[in-house]
């Protein structure tokens, strides 16, 4: 910018700065108007003139301001969401979601943006998407005495629709699972029943560590013990084996992903600094329930022994297995998984030489540290972290597999449900509560 225009600029926003004192706000616009004329980029020109075309109900003049401002700053969540209510007002849907992606983008964890998302996909019908966008806002809410009142009516708002949707998903996983439930009559299935109603609200959890499907009735235990699991001694004779695949692969250095990759308008909250990083990487042999293909037929003798393993089915999430690396001085925050249903198996393949301590897993009060040829399962719905402080790479093979207190009737209840989970959310990636 030339030292004239400069000194025009400076001098328009004293001016304006006067003028908004004095109450004269006629010409505080006129001012705001020849600031854009000789600085079209000035983002706080943009965003006073497309407030003042907002509330003069010019629209389409809010528009091209916010679209323009956007374009060359888009720093703001604030500005999107300004764009979106816009784009609302403009009968443009379109605008309005791309708007809102822009602000969740800026910072997933917006509120109002979450909010003003649900609020676009139940206009478009569009419920299991406005249930999620519903639920992200509601996690991000302040106290109701802490929120602005103005915005107090769409969080309500927000909050009946969950329940509503709540209670339609129950009533539609009855109908789901009843058929099936006759079947198994005179089974021992209340632990399952239960576990259901808690899922649905029906009931209250008391036990909240699960992050999403709560089974009552199951112990919580951290590291269970090996005569539980009569398979764990044929996997352990196996080590040698998996782990040549391993390092075979690793040498290719191909398949290997981030473990945690998350989309840039969805919140990451602990995980931030590990989103997207090799840090901590993952060859997945079976991901979601579904078998990686390429990665598998690298590795038919791991293959094969997580065939040997009871592997739990829900559909969407497990089975599960991978190579996990994680890199020198790198740690996993504490975190929770989703379901006490399945356990998660650790078979270590590449261990750092290491000082007492700098290589371990805590679940719950317990602290473990891996050792070659020594396999073992935990309940991952139980607050847990893992570190490696040392200077050298650590390998595990992660697996999951049933919790061995439940029924072969609760399996197959349970593979159900996560069935209708997926069949309720079709079309829309799944829906989980």
């Amino acid at each position: 910018m030339a030292k004239s225009t400069a000194e025009d600029v400076a001098a328009l926003q004293r001016q304006i700065g006067v003028a908004i004192q004095a109450g004269r706000d006629n010409e505080a616009g006129q001012l705001w108007q020849r600031l854009l004329d000789i600085d079209g980029a000035n983002t706080k020109a943009l965003f006073a003139l497309s407030q003042r075309a907002f509330r003069a109900g010019d629209l389409q003049r809010a528009r091209e301001l916010l679209g323009h401002l956007v374009a060359i700053d888009g720093r703001d969540q604030q500005q999107w969401i300004n764009l979106a209510v816009v784009c609302r007002g403009l009968h443009d849907e379109a605008g309005e979601a791309e708007a809102l992606t822009g602000a969740l983008t800026v910072d997933p964890t917006d509120m109002l943006a979450q909010l003003l998302r649900g609020d676009l996909f139940e206009r478009q019908g569009r419920r299991h998407e406005a249930a999620r966008a519903y639920g992200a806002g509601a996690m991000a809410a302040p106290p109701v005495e802490q929120l602005d009142p103005s915005l107090r009516p769409l969080l309500q708002r927000a909050h009946a629709f969950q329940e509503q949707y709540r209670r339609d998903y129950g009533d539609w996983m009855d109908a789901h699972l009843a058929p099936l439930l006759g079947d198994l009559h005179g089974e021992p299935l209340g632990r399952f029943r239960d576990a259901v109603d808690i899922m649905f609200g029906r009931k209250r959890r008391y036990d909240p560590q699960p992050a999403l499907f709560y089974y009552p009735g199951l112990a919580p235990v951290t590291f269970f013990e090996r005569e539980l699991f009569p398979w764990m001694p044929a996997l352990e004779a196996r080590t040698e084996a998996i782990r040549a695949e391993f390092l075979a692969v690793l040498e290719a250095q191909q398949g290997f992903v981030p473990y945690l990759s998350y989309p840039p308008d969805q919140p990451h909250f602990q995980f931030a600094q590990l989103n997207n990083s090799p840090d901590w990487s993952a060859f997945h042999l079976i991901e979601q329930g579904r078998i990686n293909e390429a990665n598998a037929a690298q590795c038919p003798v791991t293959m094969a022994a997580l065939a040997d393993l009871p592997q739990p089915r829900q559909l969407n999430r497990t089975p599960s297995a991978m190579f996990s690396l994680l890199r020198p001085h790198t740690r996993i925050p504490a975190h929770t998984g989703v379901s006490n249903v399945r356990l998660v198996g650790h078979l270590p393949l590449v261990l750092p030489n290491h000082l007492p301590g700098q290589c371990a897993l805590r679940v719950g009060n317990d602290v473990r540290e891996w050792e070659m040829n020594k396999a073992w399962v935990f309940d991952d719905t139980i607050e847990h972290e893992a570190w490696n402080d040392s200077d050298a790479l650590r390998v595990v093979l992660i697996f999951d597999v049933w919790h061995p207190h439940l029924s072969q009737a609760e399996r197959t209840m349970i593979t159900a449900l996560a069935d209708g989970i997926a069949q309720y959310g079709a079309g829309s990636g799944g829906f989980e509560l």
